[in-house]
């Protein structure tokens, strides 16, 4: 039998390809690999049988070399080879084909046919397996492209060309599946899938928006999080002390920034399991729930039936908890209720895409709070971003690099001066705050990533 090792290293001639249709290597689990003395060399799984054999025999008008080989091996290497989902889409180029209603979950791990709901549910496993965080599905004038961002960088999905002609069948699948209107093809639509896998259930969130070319999809592949120490996050031991000291405030606001995908609501979740006693009072309020915390009241925001950040913070004020956790601040309204939240004797945890912690402190300002009201309630500010993990000679999974700004008099002055994020950044780091350049530099240096990988994600 062909060892697993040496399947994945194949690098099969597109003329030997040529010879089985993808339809019938996906069909049957069998791939080309060579031509040897004359002899096809064909590999098929350890239980292919005498019929099966016939069937190959009788298409190709000779008698190939069968070499056993795992099936697992061959039908990631006819991904590899053919693009994912390429029989089923030889098939559909070739027929027409009726869509399948939305579900309350959609089974991605269902039985294989050749329709439109195969391919898409073998699109979903595919980026699963390629531990993909989004799938984008761009139309072009003459191409479909679909990208996978793994570890935080996009690359292109293995997916044959010929899946171009059945663009709008595969934007329609997805829309069914988020319960979209699929006859809206002018306005952007967003939505939710909940699926069934081998690992549990998931939940994706679907965007659509009108291009030239066809509808653009990007959905977003929300799988459990994981509870983590903030140890196992990449913060070093003189960060988790200030983490610390910050959890320990009596009431007062504490924000983390970053941009969409930095790693934000791990780190909040992180800080609320430490929070988590039986003398505490913990309520939050999300936008998904993306982890479910034993202990905690967590609250949903549902924009259908107008129940925003805003309206839920002010009703759990009635609730007395000691604890607020604001998935994220949007605006104004939501701002305001948080800070007067912490004004009450609240401790408050809450998101804002910022940059850098100094510019949270403007973007509360731009967003109409006082600053006399920012100074006397933010504690502190905890930007972060999430970088690839060096293992070995190639990257994989991520650790964040981050700079906390702890709150001082001389900051708080600044902050009632109304200067500038600049301003504030300097004295923060003349009062002992490093950077997320600085820190990524200090994991270079333990050997956790690489100086590349570093100025890729922040400026010196």
């Amino acid at each position: 039998m062909i060892e697993i090792s040496n399947l994945k290293t194949m690098d099969i001639p597109k003329k030997i390809l040529e010879k089985i249709s993808a339809r019938v290597a996906a069909h049957y689990c069998v791939i080309p690999l060579a031509v040897e003395d004359g002899m096809l060399k064909l590999a098929v799984p350890p239980d292919f049988g005498r019929e099966q054999r016939a069937d190959i025999r009788v298409m190709l008008g000779f008698e190939p070399q069968f070499v056993p080989a795992p099936r697992t091996a061959i039908e990631e290497l006819i991904a590899k080879c053919y693009g994912v989902g390429a029989g089923v889409i030889e098939t559909l180029a070739e027929q027409d084909q009726n869509e399948m209603g939305p579900q309350d979950f959609e089974d991605i791990s269902r039985e294989k046919d050749s329709t439109i709901i195969t391919l898409v549910n073998e699109l979903f496993l595919d980026a699963l397996k390629c531990r993909a965080s989004d799938v984008h599905v761009e139309p072009f004038e003459r191409s479909l492209r679909i990208r996978y961002r793994v570890d935080g960088l996009l690359q292109e999905a293995r997916i044959s060309d010929k899946i171009r002609v059945l663009a709008p069948n595969l934007v329609s699948r997805i829309k069914i599946m988020a319960k979209l209107d699929i006859g809206e093809k002018r306005l952007p639509q967003d939505g939710r899938i909940k699926i069934k896998h081998k690992t549990g259930e998931l939940d994706l969130r679907v965007s659509v928006l009108p291009s030239s070319f066809g509808e653009a999809i990007v959905v977003r592949i929300l799988k459990p999080l994981e509870l983590l120490e903030l140890s196992e996050l990449g913060f070093d031991d003189r960060d988790i002390l200030l983490i610390r000291d910050l959890l320990k405030k009596p009431h007062g606001v504490v924000l983390v920034t970053g941009p969409t995908g930095s790693g934000k609501t791990t780190t909040l979740y992180s800080c609320l399991r430490e929070l988590n006693q039986i003398e505490r009072k913990i309520i939050t309020v999300e936008d998904p729930i993306e982890y479910k915390l034993p202990g905690v009241i967590q609250m949903q925001v549902n924009s259908k039936i107008d129940f925003t950040f805003a309206k839920a913070l002010r009703s759990i004020l009635r609730h007395d908890p000691d604890c607020i956790m604001v998935g994220e601040i949007r605006d104004s309204e939501t701002a305001e209720i948080a800070i007067r939240s912490a004004l009450t004797g609240h401790l408050v945890f809450s998101t804002l895409h910022t940059n850098d912690a100094p510019s949270a402190v403007t973007r509360l300002v731009e967003m109409g709070i006082e600053p006399y009201l920012v100074a006397s309630v933010l504690e502190g500010v905890i930007a972060q971003r999430l970088v690839r993990k060096f293992a070995g000679n190639t990257f994989r999974g991520r650790i964040a690099i981050s700079e906390i700004m702890l709150m001082n008099e001389e900051i708080k002055d600044l902050i009632l001066e109304r200067k500038t994020g600049s301003v504030i950044r300097k004295a923060a780091i003349a009062n002992g705050m490093i950077s997320l350049y600085q820190d990524g530099l200090n994991k270079v240096k333990k050997g956790l990533t690489t100086e590349d990988e570093i100025r890729r994600i922040v400026c010196e």
